[in-house]
């Protein structure tokens, strides 16, 4: 009975469950033996799996950093099959803490590379059998460890393009899923490092929802998709602030191939009677040292310096006085950062104003978020009334958003030919609904010279445009009287040239050939009564 007990203790679990008073009293009966002996290594076994089991099932985002230190502590060396057998079930059970065992193995792998690698390796292999099994719950969970450890760089990103590659060649509705979900995990750090393969299986997920060979619900997760990376996977970061304990060039990245032939070394979790144990306790306790050594002197050296720098604060103090300058335009930058990611996942123009606008930009900044409105404008497949009316919810506010919306007009219209036909397009319609609905003063238009050595073929376009979309909204009736009004017809005078016949005739043609031969009749009136 005792050789079969024994057997069923050193089976795959590395134990079965034993209660802490026998625990007790298996120390009473081993105080007095030889570390060399079987039943003292079995207990410091069992010692060893209860420990890193108890600290990966409490470890969370707000003591993360305590247990790192306190499961070094332990021998992770002879407990790293433990370790990654205890990572990958708690990761199993609760795949929505994946970010927290990852960055756990993210800070382990810093000081302990193989147990990175273990762990990286058993990952892989336990996603090719579920993915084979077709089991999709299993392969979803081991997708997302994966696309974790891609993302605190344990994994090389490669393995996750060659992860989707995989999934998305012979696309079904289950492959396509884990595709999808393991994008939404990785899609931010390869956006980063490594966007032209992101790009590809963009172009990959766009292809199949072309083909229409999948289920409807499938097709509705990959449009999701599309629109998350709209905005830079914000809702997916690859590294949440507080779990950013490593630094990048500390990390240490293994290539691994989904094809390779992978040992998992499963017998790293079986308990082993080790003949040179206390050797190998010793050599344990040397690498603790060193490494909790150099954590604690750290802290040390950080204490040290902040005690400096509270007795002589003068030393902080710049020689010269006055405020610093930023003139590396950091600020700036993150504004319109801030700006793009706000209007990009806003659901409607009203939620996305009123964000914007408590973002309190500082005065003189104004034409930022113009230029970015526009920007995003220009660059969407065809013209979304969304931008319009969010433009013209501002412009309604106070005079300084029209003045800055008045001079983003001069300044796109300058560099019209710069933009491509279908921009061009979106910007023209945009400023048309600011101008058929009052929000932009009409006398923007003064900037417009329609004669044939003033105007491009880009600019050409844009006037089309922008007269249809006015005439579309207003009437033709409507817009001709406001051409017409006697006040406002120094302000058109670049669109409805008087002073030279040859520029009068060839605004006339131009609009003629547009389809507003009606916007002339006062120019047309006024080229005949003109003297010979």
């Amino acid at each position: 009975a005792q050789q079969q007990a024994e057997n069923k203790a050193s089976g795959r679990t590395g134990g079965i469950y034993v209660p802490p008073f026998k625990i007790a009293a298996l120390r009473k009966q081993t105080a007095g033996l030889d570390a060399s002996s079987r039943e003292f290594q079995k207990l410091s076994w069992e010692s060893l799996r209860k420990g890193i089991n108890g600290h990966v099932n409490k470890v969370n985002v707000s003591n993360i950093r305590s247990i790192v230190p306190e499961l070094l502590e332990l021998n992770l060396v002879r407990g790293r099959g433990l370790l990654c057998r205890a990572l990958m079930k708690a990761q199993l059970a609760s795949p929505g803490f994946t970010h927290i065992y990852a960055a756990l193995a993210a800070v382990l792998n810093t000081k302990l590379p193989e147990n990175g690698e273990l762990l990286l390796k058993r990952v892989v292999v336990g996603f090719r059998r579920a993915y084979k099994r077709r089991d999709k719950v299993v392969a979803t969970a081991f997708a997302k460890f994966l696309g974790h450890l891609v993302n605190h760089q344990i994994a090389h990103e490669l393995v996750a393009l060659q992860l989707l590659t995989v999934l998305l060649d012979e696309p079904t509705d289950d492959s396509v899923e884990i595709a999808v979900n393991f994008t939404k995990e990785v899609g931010q750090l390869l956006d980063q490092v490594s966007p032209a393969g992101l790009l590809a299986v963009f172009e990959r997920f766009r292809g199949i929802l072309h083909e229409g060979a999948i289920d409807k619900r499938v097709q509705y997760t990959i449009e999701g998709l599309f629109a998350l990376r709209k905005t830079g996977f914000l809702e997916y970061p690859a590294v949440p602030e507080e779990l950013d304990l490593v630094e990048r060039e500390d990390q240490i990245t293994f290539e691994l191939s989904l094809d390779d032939k992978i040992d998992k070394e499963d017998l790293l979790d079986v308990f082993r009677v080790d003949d040179d144990f206390e050797a190998h306790e010793a050599a344990w306790a040397d690498i603790k040292r060193e490494i909790l050594g150099d954590d604690e002197s750290g802290s040390d050296d950080d204490d040290e310096e902040d005690d400096d720098d509270g007795a002589e604060p003068t030393a902080a103090t710049p020689a010269v006085g006055g405020p610093i300058q930023d003139l590396t335009e950091t600020d700036l930058v993150n504004l319109r950062r801030t700006i793009y990611l706000t209007i990009m996942s806003s659901v409607g123009f009203e939620e996305c104003a009123h964000k914007l606008m408590k973002l309190d930009i500082r005065p003189g900044l104004e034409m930022e978020l113009c230029n970015m409105l526009i920007e995003c404008c220009s660059q969407e497949r065809t013209y979304l009334r969304y931008y319009g009316l969010l433009g013209q919810r501002f412009c309604v506010t106070t005079r300084v958003w029209q003045d800055a919306f008045d001079k983003a007009f001069e300044e796109q219209y300058a560099m019209i030919h710069r933009l491509e036909t279908n921009k061009l397009r979106n910007v023209a319609k945009f400023f048309a609904h600011l101008l058929h609905t009052d929000s932009l003063p009409w006398t923007c238009l003064e900037y417009v010279r329609l004669n044939e050595e003033e105007t491009t073929s880009s600019s050409r376009i844009f006037i089309k445009i922008l007269m249809q979309d006015l005439a579309e909204n207003l009437g033709l009736p409507t817009l001709r009287d406001r051409f017409d009004d006697q006040y406002m017809r120094d302000v058109f005078a670049g669109l409805f040239p008087r002073e030279n016949p040859r520029d009068t005739r060839f605004s006339i043609n131009f609009f003629t050939s547009i389809g507003l031969g009606g916007l002339t009749d006062a120019l047309r009136k006024h080229l005949k009564d003109a003297p010979k």
